[in-house]
């Protein structure tokens, strides 16, 4: 079998759609990153270039991985009940795409079904899933919102999630 095969019929370019939204922006910024990574693996495999793959799947993997971390910090100062189950959501996703990683690095060409499954998983979570808690963070937002911190030197710390973000990722 070739490294590369040719891409299928089921495999195209992802357009962001509005019902993808949340309505919480940092979560729509982040999920349309990994929206981006999916479509930077259509066109590695579409260059038959195993090399950006790999790259493309080990920032998909990273990236992700901050995302979750971000939400569940979101859910969790939210006090969203369904906090844990959502996490044990993400864990076992993770150990399924680890299962690709492997695969991939084994030789086997996974391009192709790890798009679909990336694809299929990332729409239907963002619209079953993550919907569920977006009303307890906005609920939280908003009333923080409300409480802008100060520090001791008397200037502002900013909001509570651009806070969370910089926590996380370091921006």
């Amino acid at each position: 079998m070739e490294l590369l095969q040719e891409i299928g019929k089921d495999m195209e370019r992802i357009v962001w759609l509005d019902n993808y939204n949340t309505g919480i922006d940092e979560i729509d910024i982040q999920h349309r990153q990994i929206v981006g990574y999916l479509n930077q693996l259509f066109e590695a495999k579409k260059a038959r270039n195993a090399q950006l793959i790999n790259e493309v799947i080990d920032g998909m993997i990273d990236y992700t991985m901050s995302h979750f971390t971000f939400e569940e910090v979101l859910m969790e100062q939210a006090e969203y009940p369904f906090a844990r189950a959502h996490k044990s959501v993400h864990d076992t996703f993770v150990k399924r795409v680890e299962r690709f990683r492997e695969r991939f690095l084994a030789g086997e060409d996974i391009s192709e079904e790890f798009f679909s499954v990336l694809k299929r998983w990332l729409v239907n979570h963002i619209q079953r899933d993550d919907a569920a808690y977006v009303r307890a963070v906005k609920a939280q937002l908003a009333t923080l919102s409300k409480e802008e911190p100060i520090t001791a030197n008397g200037t502002t710390r900013g909001s509570w999630i651009s806070r969370t973000v910089k926590k996380i990722f370091g921006v």
